[in-house]
Formats: C-alpha cells, structure tokens, sequence
C-alpha cells in the first residue's frame, strides 16, 4: 500500500522503536513507582529517560513538567478543562480540531465564554481579528500549530507574544506539527503544549503528553493512584505524578522516547524540507487538473504535507474507496473531526480527501498517486 494517511497516524513506524516496546514487554516491564524491586526502577528510569528526549525536542527545561496523555485530545481536554474557570473567556479559530471545539462547548453551561475567530478560505488567520477578539476576561488562548484539514501553519510565534503582552496563556495544538515543525516553548511563548506520540514523532499509538508551564496551574483531569503520598485522600499536587493517576502506558511511552530520539537525529528541520518537497510536487499537479479542486494555501511553505482536495462529481468517499481498492492508496475522507475547518473552506456539505505525507513516502509514492487521481477523475 501507498501509505498516505500520515495526518491520522504515522506509517510505518522505525523497527528500533518496534524493538524497544518488545524488549520492555518482554524483559521487565514493572510497574514504575509502585514498586522498589530492579523490574519497577527500570521501567521508571526508561520513562525518565522518554520525557528527558521529548524535553530536548521541544527545548523544555524542566522534563518533569511533561505530562504523558493516552492521545492529544486527553492532553487538549487537560489543558482546557484544568485551565479555565466560571466567568473566564477564551479565544479559539475556526480551523480546530473538535478535540478544541467540543471541550470548549462543554464548558459553555459552566460559564465559560468562547469567541471562534474567523479565518480566510485557505485556513490562515489575520492576528488582527485575534487581537480584536481580547476582552478584560479573557484568560486563554488555544491556537492549532498547523491545520489537520488543509495544513495551514499559524502564526503561533506571534500569537504568543500577543498572549504575552496581555498577560494571557496559550495553549498550542501541535498534534500536525510535533516532530514535523520546528517548536521551541520558550522562544514562542507557549504555555500549555498538547500533542501526540503517534504521528509526526512516529511513536506508538495510546501516547501523547501536555507540556505545563511553570507559571501556569492547572487542575488534574483525574484523581488515584500516583505512587507517592498513598496515605493521604486527596490528590498530589507534585509534577508530574499528580496528573498521571494510575498505571501509565510505560511500553507505548518507552517507544515514544525512543522515536522522538529517532526523529531528533534525522532532525526536524531535514523532515521539513523533504514532506514540504513531496507536498509541492503533489499540490502543484492536482491544481493542475481541470475537474480537481485543491482546498488551503497554494504554497506548500505555508502549510504542513497535507493535500486536500475534492473531484467534480465523486463524493470524497467514493474516491478514497477508488484509490484503496483500484491503486492500493491510502487516504482519508469527510470532514477530518474539524467541521467549522470545513466550513471556513468551503466543503460544510460535501467534505474532502485528504492525502498526507510522512517522511517515509517516496517520490514514487507521490507520482503514483498522481496517476492514480489523473485517471479517477478522467472518468
């Protein structure tokens, strides 16, 4: 199969990666901080060691403050949910995820506020409109990096320096981005960091984490059992056992750490270049097909390796199943989780196919799938 689905998760995964889980399962895989015999500290120390790796990736100086999530929307619902408060106001965009757009609209009969702040038909937003959105409550804002719908990339930088000047947090989706665009917390402000260990970071899937800043304090999701003060009913408040309740995923989190280490050494930078290659030869030849109609920035400098697109006259769905069945691609159709995203593009009623690159795929893989839509849409 021509895997190009790496928007829901990566494919395939490195084989050390594959290893590690294996050996963890295998050889000693105790329970971390619950136990003192040598299987227990040895599975805590490999997990010391994963929030150590994904500490340097996203140049955070104290790894502790790394909270290990099951997936990015456990993450999401932690930042939001422990952040905000009755009478606070928050700002979002209309390009969200719903693991932004639902949590937020549960919180509405708590008395919480959100403003959705418009974008253009690519997906970009004006910083102005942001600006314009700030109230004398407005405590939070939760920005995506980079859009799962059309890639689009945010001025993440400089919405962080907005939020700093008016002394609010920010709070940054980076499950497109992690491990695809470079992300440094401090150098852009970023309070609250949620993301996967499943998709550019090419770990398992079940992993994710919430980066919390020093300054920021935030109520735990869930309470039990943390390995530390048992005696006491009340939960913990020490990072980062108070909002890891329970056992954590330690084989997934072990091969998470080893895969942010894996992509570390071929460097953010170098994957970059490459997808945002693969990307412009993609995007450019489908702009360049009478009955195809290609959604987001023209400029693949402008968004992560997403493609999407829909053909005249076949459902979104019909062509992800023509492209499974007839050329063995994979792809996704309908509306990605992210139905205000679509509507802002102006697909609300029919959806979309979206092609994603990793740094896997091939060039081969992308003139193929050229081919492939080149001769479904001449039908």
């Amino acid at each position: 199969m021509i895997y190009l689905d790496n928007g829901a998760t990566s494919f395939p995964k490195p084989a050390g990666m594959l290893r590690v889980i294996e050996e963890c399962m295998r050889d000693y895989c105790g329970n971390p901080g619950r136990s003192g015999h040598s299987m227990s500290m040895r599975t805590g120390e490999e997990i010391y060691k994963a929030r150590k790796e994904l500490g340097k990736l996203f140049h955070i100086k104290d790894c502790s403050r790394i909270v290990f999530t099951s997936n990015t929307t456990e993450a999401l619902n932690l930042g939001i949910k422990g952040v905000l408060e009755s009478g606070d106001h928050v700002i979002t965009t209309a390009m969200e995820h719903n693991s932004v757009i639902r949590p937020l609209t549960a919180l509405e009969g708590a008395g919480v506020e959100t403003t959705i702040v418009r974008c253009a038909d690519d997906g970009t937003l004006n910083l102005e409109r942001l600006k314009e959105a700030i109230r004398e409550n407005t405590k939070l804002i939760v920005c995506t990096h980079s859009s799962n719908v059309t890639g689009t990339i945010m001025p993440v930088k400089e919405i962080g320096t907005l939020a700093k000047q008016r002394n609010l947090l920010l709070l940054v989706d980076a499950a497109q981005s992690a491990g695809i665009l470079p992300i440094d917390v401090n150098e852009m402000n970023i309070d609250l960091l949620a993301l996967p260990g499943h998709k550019g970071l090419l770990g398992p899937m079940g992993t994710g984490m919430l980066y919390i800043s020093e300054d920021v304090k935030v109520k735990p999701l869930k309470e039990g059992g943390t390995g530390t003060n048992s005696k006491e009913l009340v939960q913990p408040s020490e990072f980062p056992e108070s909002y890891e309740a329970g056992t954590v995923n330690a084989p997934g989190i072990i091969g998470l750490g080893y895969s942010s280490n894996y992509v570390s050494r071929l460097g953010v930078e170098n994957i970059r270049a490459y997808e945002e290659e693969l990307t412009t030869i993609l995007d450019e030849a489908l702009r360049n097909m009478r009955a195809v109609t290609v959604y987001g920035p023209w400029d693949s400098r402008k968004k992560t390796g997403i493609v999407t697109f829909n053909l005249k006259n076949f459902g979104c769905e019909e062509v992800c199943d023509r492209l499974n069945t007839e050329y063995g691609i994979a792809s996704r159709g309908g509306y990605h989780c992210a139905a205000l995203a679509h509507k802002t593009i102006g697909t609300y009623d029919t959806g979309a196919v979206r092609l994603s690159v990793g740094p896997f795929n091939t060039r081969r893989d992308i003139k193929l799938a050229i081919e492939a839509i080149y001769h479904t849409q001449k039908v």
